[in-house]
């Protein structure tokens, strides 16, 4: 935690400030390995965790190289929060506009910065890979369950019962997103050329291709991943997109290597699919960072100049989509190297015939 103190408070520093206050839990759990309701401040001569106290004994327990203070929620929590920070320009991650103002206020100097955070976070250390690479390994055993469990009659909600129950079995829980109502993407047939698709009743029926997009968290950590498969032996045209979406994707990881930037990864995936006819149906970017949020950057997507530097975390996850018949996606997490990426997922990306 020392060096992810040091590393934030430097990324601080290049735009004016000498202090850190993350309110985010993740952002919290970052500084200190508490995951929780609580404020961590972090100066040059140290990490403080402030937590309610309904918090305090599992914050004690559960954080590391930091001081952790007890104080009350709401208007004592944020008293304290500047009385800590006396004296200090902090940056903070507070995406509430009342409780920023009620800080300035009380006499806190703050000033709203999240890109702080994430550029202190792009970077992984290993700690955070071995964390992140146990969760891809959690996701291809999820595959092998697919695999095992996908049969004609079964529906997309079933499926994801049985996924979630094991994955929590593993030590895995699914994280949670504003923008859908369920953890998991599994959808069938003309289902799976929605991107986001929602998990529905709907049954799987012979000649369904099927996408299953696994996200799952393992110790505060995120890996995505996506696999797509054949109930019953495809079709000329599917199979023709499944080997064209592997071959996208390949040369996507062909092209992640520190040095290279977001937009080139994107314009080998995008370049390929391209000249296969199928641009138009290739609807989202390539990929994205990932950590302690399912989406964060870097971002692989068009004309992004942002380079790749080691260690950085993400997706690469090229896909054609055709309404009212069928998609195809295939995902891997990946660690940036300085040649071709360490892929994280080891399930097949041949296409498997159920």
């Amino acid at each position: 935690m020392k060096e992810r103190r040091a590393s934030i408070l430097k990324h601080a520093s290049k735009v004016g400030f000498n202090a850190v206050a993350a309110f985010e839990p993740e952002n919290v759990f970052y500084l200190t390995g508490f995951w929780g309701e609580a404020i961590a401040v972090c100066t040059e001569s140290g990490t403080k965790l402030l937590a309610p106290k309904l918090e305090f004994s599992r914050a004690e327990q559960s954080s590391v190289d930091c001081e952790v203070i007890p104080t009350e929620r709401g208007d004592e929590l944020l008293t304290t929060f500047v009385s800590e920070i006396k004296g200090e320009k902090a940056c903070a991650d507070l995406n509430d506009y009342g409780t920023a103002e009620q800080v300035r206020k009380l006499g806190g100097d703050i000033a709203v910065n999240t890109d702080t955070f994430f550029q202190a976070r792009r970077i992984k250390d290993d700690v955070e890979i071995k964390v992140i690479t146990k969760a891809a390994h959690i996701l291809d055993k999820m595959y092998q369950i697919c695999a095992d469990e996908i049969r004609i009659g079964l529906s997309e909600r079933d499926l994801q019962a049985k996924l979630i129950y094991e994955a929590m079995k593993m030590g895995a829980n699914p994280p949670s997103y504003k923008s859908t109502l369920n953890p998991l993407i599994i959808a069938g047939g003309p289902n799976g050329a929605l991107p986001h698709a929602e998990v529905t009743g709907r049954k799987f029926h012979k000649k369904d291709m099927i996408v299953v997009d696994l996200t799952l968290r393992h110790q505060g950590y995120i890996a995505d991943a996506t696999r797509t498969f054949a109930l019953g032996r495809p079709t000329a045209e599917m199979a023709r997109v499944y080997g064209i979406v592997k071959e996208s994707q390949k040369a996507g990881l062909d092209a992640a290597r520190a040095g290279a930037t977001a937009g080139q990864v994107d314009d080998a995936c995008r370049d390929l699919i391209r000249e296969k006819g199928f641009e138009k149906y290739f609807i989202h970017s390539t990929g994205h960072g990932i950590g302690l949020d399912v989406h964060e950057p870097p971002w692989l997507k068009p004309n992004n100049d942002e380079v790749l530097q080691e260690k950085m975390a993400v997706t690469v996850e090229p896909g054609i989509y055709l309404a009212g018949k069928f998609g195809v996606r295939i995902e891997d997490s990946i660690i940036v190297t300085a040649r071709r990426p360490k892929v994280l997922n080891r399930y097949t990306k041949e296409l498997v015939v159920l």
